[in-house]
């Protein structure tokens, strides 16, 4: 009995020993189902638990989180509430298929409707039978990848875009550089072209017959080297080495070829990066000028002789040389003789003018003292200054004024044009005040008036060739608009130089300065120019 009782003993202990780790390994499987579970809580990626129907059947804390679902709103619903139903039967059956799979692209549905970009890796789960029970599928968030790919995307298409336009441009540019090098080709002027550092960068056909010029020998040198070629010598020094601004200046390289040249700077910033030469055949119209002034000189010269014999007849008949006249007939013959001598000052005008254009008009240019001559003119018209009683007021220099070399009968005749206009265009009891001073440089005489003045918009035109204000010619219908002209003619040869100050109705005031003893050679050079 005692070895039975014994036996039952190491029994029991032998199931107390059993129950003891039975109950420790259940204990341990709990505590590893509660980490795993806690481990599915607290992983940061977004997991849930789909089953083989395609229900969600848990879904950890950050799954909720990217969706914006609660826990309760998400366990229990099917997949397609979340995922496109297409992509995610595509995902359960590869999953099915391969146990797992990995770097699948499917896009969440969040609660509000947006659509996030993710990629998916799952695993299978089975019971202990073997039974598929469902699949693990953990989320990753692709936005910010997206978002940078489509940075990339768009920075590739702005820079293709970018391309395309300055491929676009450059084309266009080129389209011009061809329009602009046609133009410049077929142009009829002769036009060169010279950096900053004044080496010679283009020269167009006409400008290389113009001056017979090879162009690899001149291209790319400089103003010095080019001034060492025969052809270039006398341009390089109308606008010098430097290129100096000029307008529309004559160079003759031959009694019947005459170049017209003007330089252009090319500006950019407002800083200069090249000069522009343009090259222009006057030579036709030096011609034709030449020609014109032959015609009006021939025709001038045939009428004066006519005049003056007509002059002198009429003379005789108011004079009674040629028997008594009624006081009716010199009237008509009074008007005849003063007609005939305004076609005689128009006569000697354009004769003027033709001598100037021809330059022969200085014959014997010689020391003078110009208060004497100023004085002279002014008595000639004392009658007139009387008859019209103006108020002349001439105030000489306080100290001798040196003698200036002058053609002393062309001064005189400027002289008196300019007063003869201060009286003709002023008003009944008007004044007239002529000064005449030496200045820095020479000797300055100006007439000043109370007349009619000139429109300010015309007067850039005063100095020109047949030239009247319009306010003038309704004072006077006669003139011939040469006075002025031929006044700048005469002082410019001189070396000096003629303004004026003007405003209508009140009055103008005209200048000229004369050097005192102007260099022979640039004297000489005025007489050669004029």
């Amino acid at each position: 009995m005692s070895r039975i009782f014994n036996q039952m003993g190491v029994k029991n202990n032998q199931n107390k020993t059993e129950q003891t780790k039975i109950s420790t390994l259940l204990e341990d499987l709990a505590s590893l189902e509660s980490y795993a579970r806690d481990l599915f809580s607290f992983l940061p990626i977004p997991v849930c638990f789909i089953s083989s129907i395609g229900i969600v059947l848990e879904a950890n804390p950050a799954f909720g989180n990217f969706s914006n679902y609660e826990i309760e709103e998400i366990v229990g619903e099917p997949t397609d509430k979340f995922f496109n139903p297409e992509a995610i039967e595509e995902i359960s059956r590869e999953t099915f298929e391969k146990s797992f799979i990995k770097g699948k692209e499917i896009d969440l549905v969040t609660k509000q409707g947006k659509e996030i970009p993710t990629i998916v890796s799952t695993v299978l789960r089975k019971s202990e039978e073997g039974e598929i029970i469902g699949y693990f599928i953990a989320l990753f968030d692709l936005t910010e990848i997206k978002k940078t790919e489509r940075g990339i995307r768009n920075a590739q298409t702005a820079l293709l875009n970018m391309l395309e336009d300055i491929n676009e441009e450059r084309e266009k540019t080129e389209e011009e550089k061809n329009k602009t090098l046609a133009m410049i080709t077929n142009l009829t002027d002769g036009l060169l072209v010279f950096d900053k550092e004044n080496k010679l960068l283009l020269v167009n056909p006409q400008a290389q017959n113009f001056l017979n010029l090879e162009i690899k020998k001149v291209i790319n040198k400089s103003t010095s080297e080019l001034n060492e070629i025969l052809v270039f010598k006398p341009l390089i020094e109308l606008f010098g080495r430097e290129i100096k601004k000029i307008f529309r200046q004559e160079l003759s390289l031959g009694k019947k070829f005459v170049l017209e040249i003007t330089t252009a700077p090319f500006m950019v910033d407002e800083e200069k990066i090249g000069t522009l030469v343009i090259i222009h055949d006057v030579s036709r119209e030096k011609l034709v000028e030449k020609m014109k002034t032959e015609f009006v000189s021939l025709a001038a010269h045939q009428l004066r002789t006519p005049l003056s014999a007509i002059k002198w007849t009429l003379k005789m008949l108011l004079d009674g040389d040629l028997g008594k006249i009624t006081s009716e007939q010199k009237e008509f013959i009074d008007k005849t003789y003063i007609s005939n001598e305004r076609m005689i000052n128009l006569i000697n005008d354009l004769l003027d003018v033709t001598r100037i254009e021809e330059g022969r008009y200085l014959y014997k240019p010689t020391p003078t003292d110009i208060e004497a001559i100023v004085q002279f003119v002014i008595n000639s018209y004392k009658d007139e200054i009387e008859k019209r009683k103006i108020k002349l007021d001439f105030k000489k220099s306080e100290k001798k004024l040196p003698h200036v070399r002058v053609d002393v009968e062309k001064i005189k005749l400027a002289i008196q044009n300019l007063i003869d206009n201060a009286i003709r265009y002023n008003p009944a009891g008007g004044k007239v005040i002529i000064n005449l001073k030496q200045s820095d440089d020479g000797i300055e005489f100006s007439v000043k008036d109370s007349g009619i003045g000139i429109p300010k918009e015309q007067q850039a035109r005063i100095f020109t060739k047949f030239f009247r204000a319009l306010n003038a010619t309704r004072i006077d219908t006669e003139g011939s608009g040469l006075g002025l002209y031929i006044t700048k003619n005469i002082v410019e040869a001189h070396g000096g130089e003629i303004w004026f100050k003007s405003k209508e109705n009140e009055g103008s005031t005209f200048y000229f300065n004369l050097p005192i003893t102007p260099p022979r050679e640039k004297f000489e050079e005025f007489i050669k120019k004029f």
